[in-house]
């Protein structure tokens, strides 16, 4: 047997700059919540250092991260109180962390041997720029789900809330939305609208899919494009132009209207999931179910059908999330008899700020992170299928 040589600690000016840089990193959040960045920064920065310094030197990692959490929770309490002492436990536990995953060049452990240093170094910068994008991105929906549920009709974090005091929270903006006519009537008339919309998407999508992945169809790239321009034209040229359209043929200001032009948005969706299923379709099965008698109607639906029906319902997903979300279209095309959830909460933040919007949006987030969820089960199970991953 071959013995493997221990992963040697790497100098202490490594560490202790990596570990100062993300100190000032995130020095600037705690100095902009004190009124003083450049403040923060420094601070972060110096006293990120001494801990990376002097944790190291202490030798025992277990300790020494505990260390660090309860002193960076205490003095988070100081800072900002409760909230402060989850903000500063979670940096003491991430600073600990990185601080002996440097020192001791545990980073190195599942990359190649053979990288340079410069590699390396963007090995790990590539994942913190993901990582900041999607802290950048998630950060509204995490700061709007906990003031849906403030007691008061405020769009801010009361002191109550900040104390985690129970006198400041409340389900009273879920209640007015379960309960007030206005939000009653536009969550009625999303689900009247977005269903039969996402039909529509799924019927002329997944067929025009099928129909665009057959070689002998001429200028299918010039089809493929001109369907899916819906996705990249702005929205708001989308919606002006149906809305000169359907102003002549009458459509505008009807159910019709809207469902058709909901409908036109959601088609892209699912010609895109739908040709991407194709993609590893064995076309030789359709081929063996006309040889043995089946019509394309029963070849369609007995053969095809179940083989790509994750991709349909996939795009479906994407078309009914589209419908049930647009606010620009409907503006353009529908009336007040239209009036969806998104207008609603569009309408609730320019004419009257009412913190029932937040509660909405939240409702919002959970049913698309459930649909979500779906898409991506679909998705494994299409691979699964196509024998593109393991079962």
């Amino acid at each position: 047997m071959v013995a493997l040589t221990p992963i040697s600690r790497t100098e202490p000016s490594f560490y202790v700059s990596v570990v100062a840089a993300f100190g000032a990193f995130f020095g600037i959040f705690i100095g902009a919540g004190q009124g003083s960045i450049p403040l923060g920064v420094i601070a972060g920065a110096i006293l990120m250092a001494i801990a990376a310094f002097a944790l190291v030197k202490f030798g025992n990692e277990k300790t020494g991260r505990w260390a660090l959490f309860v002193v960076m929770a205490i003095a988070g309490y100081f800072i900002a109180g409760i909230p402060g002492v989850v903000v500063g436990g979670f940096f003491g536990w991430f600073f600990g962390f990185m601080t002996f995953w440097l020192s001791e060049g545990r980073y190195r452990a599942k990359i190649p041997p053979y990288l340079t240093p410069m590699q390396v170094l963007w090995h790990f910068a590539f994942r913190v720029i993901c990582g900041a994008i999607f802290v950048f991105l998630i950060t509204p929906i995490l700061v709007v789900m906990p003031l849906s549920f403030n007691a008061e009709n405020f769009f801010t974090f009361t002191p109550e809330m900040l104390r985690f005091d129970p006198e400041g929270y409340s389900l009273k903006h879920y209640r007015d939305f379960f309960t007030n006519d206005d939000w009653q009537n536009a969550l009625w008339n999303s689900v009247k609208i977005a269903p039969v919309a996402t039909l529509l998407s799924v019927s002329f999508g997944t067929l025009a899919a099928i129909g665009l992945s057959q070689p002998h169809v001429p200028f299918r790239r010039a089809i493929m494009a001109i369907l899916i321009s819906p996705m990249i034209v702005p929205l708001i040229i989308s919606a002006a132009g149906m809305y000169f359209f359907y102003s002549r043929i009458g459509l505008q200001g009807t159910y019709v209207g809207v469902v058709l032009a909901h409908a036109a948005l959601g088609i892209p969706f699912v010609i895109i999931t739908v040709t991407a299923t194709l993609v590893g379709f064995d076309r030789s099965l359709t081929r063996a179910a006309a040889n043995m008698g089946a019509n394309p109607v029963t070849t369609f639906f007995r053969v095809q059908m179940p083989l790509i029906l994750p991709g349909v319902i996939s795009g479906g997903l994407f078309a009914f999330i589209t419908s049930f979300d647009e606010v620009v279209v409907v503006l353009f095309v529908g009336s007040a008899g239209q009036k969806t959830l998104p207008w609603q909460m569009f309408t609730g933040l320019r004419e009257q700020i009412s913190p029932t919007i937040l509660a909405v949006a939240t409702i919002l987030v959970a049913i698309s992170i459930c649909l979500l969820t779906v898409v991506e089960i679909l998705r494994r199970r299409s691979e699964r299928l196509r024998g593109m991953s393991p079962g």
